[in-house]
């Protein structure tokens, strides 16, 4: 099968059982992604598949062939780091950093939602449909409860995303 992995074609064989997380980490040596909780409901393995967030340990490599997967090494350009990478350090918006990759690709993906109108259960009723969503501190908490961090660094986190946030 084929993956195309921060802008690079890979081939690998795989078993059928192996999900993109143990993909990238076991097979590409990509360990930005963290293995946390292994079912979905941590945020720690986020990655970014043909654009759109997605917590690898679910996803079966299998059912992947030919997508395009961004992970948190993939972000920067050359030695400029991505703007989010740049404003989680500017803010101090970790401390053990386990997380960070994951909570970093999935404000990517959080961003670009949001600019292309997909409402959240904090987007006002009355917001206009399928104009960019104006991320407030709210806003950003919501989008982002899907990746958790178990040191508490949220209000640093938050603080960071608006930074880079329209």
């Amino acid at each position: 099968m084929t993956l195309h992995v921060n802008g690079a074609e890979r081939t690998l064989t795989l078993d059928h059982r192996t999900t993109v997380l143990d993909a990238l980490r076991e097979h590409l040596d990509l360990t930005g992604a963290k293995k946390g909780c292994d079912h979905g409901q941590c945020g720690a393995c986020t990655v970014l598949v043909d654009g759109r967030r997605a917590n690898s340990c679910l996803l079966l490599a299998v059912a992947y062939d030919g997508a395009r997967v961004t992970t948190v090494e993939g972000l920067a350009d050359g030695d400029r780091l991505h703007p989010l990478q740049e404003a989680f350090l500017d803010r101090d918006a970790l401390q053990c950093g386990y997380c960070t990759p994951g909570q970093i690709c999935s404000a990517v993906g959080m961003l670009d939602e949001a600019a292309h109108g997909f409402p959240s259960h904090a987007t006002a009723p009355t917001a206009a449909a399928a104009a960019p969503a104006r991320l407030d501190a709210a806003e950003i908490r919501e989008r982002m409860s899907g990746n958790l961090c178990r040191c508490g660094a949220y209000p640093r986190i938050v603080e960071a995303i608006g930074d880079v946030a329209p």
